[in-house]
């Protein structure tokens, strides 16, 4: 039987198992409905409907509202995402958003919020509303409640169903959604276009109606976008303007009201519905997304109605397998089914069933290094204490500030955009491409750079004990460039010893737990860039997001830093320039970049450890 990637290239990679024609089966547990739902404005949207076969009891709605295409979803029990709750009977409806597949009305990519003054308005949120009120009347024995849940996009839409929740809406779990896309999810970090994947995936949700992958003629698209030029060339020689969600990076070079009033924080209020946030740690789509919107609702939630789960995952890979171990890294233990069983389908059987005691940890996350579950009262932990690893002069890296000023204070590399470094191995694979390691480049072994001229690194001695890393962690750069713009990417990196009889091919591994990128023409404002002045030392603070992690004893820490990591992140000309997607070629200039470590710039990490091992 053909496989295929089909509908659900960012919402599950796994789901590429499914087949490409599902039918229905005697042996199927559930009866399949497909209706075309109508909403206040007369569109109609696609929805698949599963009702339990022989139900004998009034059962909630488990809603899922996806841009990547429902016709081909199994029947519940089959697909590994659901299937214990499956086991446990909900009615599961699954649904092309508005413009998608073979819903009517136009796509529109993270549509923005309605005008509430205006009764004809529609937005995910009125949509997911209308659908809710149709199942509840034409849908029969059902018990009156419903929940929500979706991963990235169909996470996001799940947050959407959330802000003016239907009455009937009762529990949620968004999990790896997009918060704000110019500064830490898909498209940007930290103002840093994230050029392969929203190249690729601009192409893949708005070339057509349908999912469609951009035809590249290079196998390595390292070769490909370093071949393409500045990102003018993108509309020149291959969009044409035809695509707007390419258009609005174009026209948003900065973090200006379009990015705000896209992103979660303009969006949410205090939380109406009892709220699971999950992401995953090497998420490499969405990890800054759900814990912001935890965050954000986090400010309000006086009820105690938010909750975060964090585990050792890549984008969605709780949904599918054991997940007990991503790329090279094991875990020990089968972490997805955990998560599967033992939390999501506890969460909505509490609250859409009355089943089990309700009794969830504010914080779920697994601790990674010691390869086992913790639980906190809250997210970030109150009691882990601020410490710093200052970089030290030989490439070394210590908790012992500089003391006394000497003439080695610093460390240099040339970052030149016409030979940037690659953010994986290569070939690179395109994001969505058959072969494509995207879904686990985040665990690859950083040696693959270790020798490059425009890489510097730091490391600490072999540690004597035990050093447990739970919660936010910061990068503090003092940093010169004999350019008027620079990226400084910096990378959080648990180097194994190089005997490891438990696993001989670990042996020196530099396994990267943490990591961003920050454009440094936003060092003051992201809405307002300003031009570096060259030579000159300048602060930069990078989050490099939260971290459950235990570097354990004879291993060591080392901090890794780049000007480039292609073609993840777009080139910076490395000359400042009002809009980089509007750079000319000429305007690429190579640049000499500085790392302080002296008494009055001591560049460090700032880790947030648990002393007693927590």
């Amino acid at each position: 039987m053909k496989r295929i990637a089909a509908a659900v290239f960012i919402l599950f990679f796994s789901f590429c198992l499914a087949e490409k024609n599902i039918a229905q089966s005697d042996n199927d547990k559930y009866d399949r409905r497909e209706v075309m739902i109508p909403m206040r404005d007369g569109i109609k949207l696609h929805t698949v409907i599963f009702i339990p076969k022989n139900q004998t009891e009034a059962l909630p709605f488990l809603l899922e509202r996806t841009p990547y295409g429902v016709t081909q979803y199994p029947s519940p029990e089959k697909f590994p995402y659901i299937k214990d709750m499956a086991d446990e009977g909900y009615i599961f409806v699954f649904q092309d958003i508005r413009g998608r597949y073979l819903s009517e009305g136009k796509f529109e990519m993270q549509r923005f919020n309605r005008n509430k003054k205006d009764p004809k308005a529609i937005d995910e949120s009125t949509d997911t509303y209308d659908t809710f009120d149709w199942l509840l009347k034409s849908v029969s024995n059902n018990n009156g409640k419903a929940g929500m849940f979706g991963i990235s996009y169909d996470g996001w839409t799940t947050v959407m169903g959330a802000i003016d929740p239907h009455p009937a809406l009762v529990a949620i779990s968004e999990q790896a959604t997009p918060s704000d896309m110019f500064l830490g999810d898909d498209f940007h970090h930290n103002g840093a276009f994230r050029l392969s994947y929203g190249f690729e995936y601009a192409f893949m949700e708005e070339a057509t109606k349908t999912d469609s992958l951009f035809p590249f003629d290079n196998y390595d698209t390292y070769e490909w976008y370093l071949k393409l030029g500045p990102l003018s060339n993108v509309n020149k020689k291959y969009f044409f303007e035809k695509l707007p969600s390419w258009n609005d990076f174009t026209k948003h070079p900065n973090y200006d009201d379009f990015w705000k009033k896209q992103s979660t924080p303009y969006r949410l209020d205090s939380p109406r519905v009892n709220i699971m946030n999950v992401a995953g740690w090497w998420d490499q789509e969405d990890f800054y997304g759900p814990q912001k919107a935890y965050e954000q609702w986090e400010k309000k939630d006086t009820h105690h109605k938010n909750y975060i789960v964090i585990g050792p995952w890549n984008h969605g890979g709780w949904a599918f397998g054991p997940a007990s171990k991503l790329g090279n890294i094991s875990f020990d233990s089968a972490t997805g089914e955990f998560f599967r069983k033992n939390i999501q389908a506890r969460w909505f059987a509490y609250y859409l069933k009355g089943k089990g005691d309700g009794n969830f940890a504010e914080a779920i996350t697994f601790q990674t290094g010691s390869n086992t579950w913790k639980t906190y009262n809250s997210w970030p932990p109150k009691e882990a204490v601020k410490k710093n690893l200052y970089f030290q002069a030989n490439g070394k890296l210590s908790f012992e500030k500089p003391l006394s000023e000497t003439t080695d204070t610093h460390d240099s590399y040339i970052s030149d955009p016409a030979h940037p470094v690659p953010y994986r191995t290569r070939p690179i694979e395109e994001t969505y491409g058959p072969g494509s390691r995207w879904y686990t480049w985040l665990t690859e072994d950083q040696r693959f750079v270790q020798n490059r001229p425009d890489v510097f690194s730091w490391e600490t001695e072999n540690l004597t004990d035990d050093i447990t890393v739970t919660g936010n962690i910061f990068a503090k750069l003092f940093a010169a460039t004999t350019g008027s713009d620079a990226d400084w990417i910096v990378k959080l990196i648990d180097v194994y010893p190089e005997k490891y009889p438990k696993e001989p091919k670990m042996a020196g591994y530099e396994f990267m737990v943490a990591n961003d990128v920050f454009r440094g023409r936003f060092r003051k404002s992201f809405e307002i860039p300003e031009a570096i002045t060259p030579n000159k030392v300048e602060e930069y603070t990078i989050d490099l997001h939260s971290l459950n992690h235990v570097f354990k004893k004879g291993h060591k820490i080392m901090v890794q830093v780049q000007s480039t990591w292609f073609p993840l992140i777009d080139r910076n000309p490395q000359k400042f320039v009002p809009n980089i997607f509007e750079a000319a070629g000429e305007d690429f200039q190579k640049a000499t970049q500085t790392i302080y470590r002296s008494v009055e710039s001591p560049s460090h990490i700032e880790l947030s450890v648990m002393e007693n091992h927590q």
